[in-house]
């Protein structure tokens, strides 16, 4: 397993070695959890950050980051004598990941992210395997808009979500 990661960084340092050239993206999002997350959290916000080579017309590679807040769901009881309300924790989490997107003719385009989620809110240490797959179109040369099915797996449960995100090309 090391000598694959080995390879696998030396390839990506040849790569960028080669990209013609770099820019920054920002970025914001919006999403609704599904699976277990859907019964635990109403939606989910957060802002993006990442910072891309073009290899070439149709590829780019680099390296993301943000922050994703799931907001808890408030649950309502009545307990005979009234109505109590309990708010339910949010989770936030920061992922540190690679990114990748192939630019298809007409601006449409795919990507993914893979690495790493850490959780930051608190009493949730730890983390997860963070996945993004996405779909998303390109509106001129520095606006993107995308829908992508987040998720963070832990131990066999899985944080998910579906977004709707936008980026700006600096």
């Amino acid at each position: 397993m090391k000598k694959l990661l080995m390879v696998g960084a030396i390839a990506l340092m040849g790569t960028f070695a080669q990209a013609q050239e770099g820019h920054f993206k920002l970025g914001a999002h919006v999403g609704l959890p599904v699976g277990d997350a859907g019964d635990a959290f109403s939606f989910n916000a957060g802002v993006d950050a990442a910072y891309v080579w073009t290899l070439n017309d149709k590829f780019d590679v680099g390296l993301t980051t943000g922050y994703s807040n799931y907001f808890g769901k408030t649950y309502s009881f009545n307990t005979g004598f009234g109505v109590v309300q309990i708010d339910g924790p949010n989770l936030g989490i920061v992922p540190v990941a690679a990114t990748g997107q192939y630019n298809f003719d007409g601006g449409f385009n795919i990507g993914a992210d893979l690495g790493y989620a850490f959780y930051v809110s608190d009493g949730a240490d730890g983390g997860g395997f963070y996945y993004q797959p996405k779909i998303g179109y390109t509106f001129g040369e520095k606006s993107s808009a995308y829908l992508g099915y987040k998720g963070v797996s832990d131990n066999g449960s899985t944080l998910s979500s579906i977004n709707l995100g936008y980026a700006y090309k600096f």
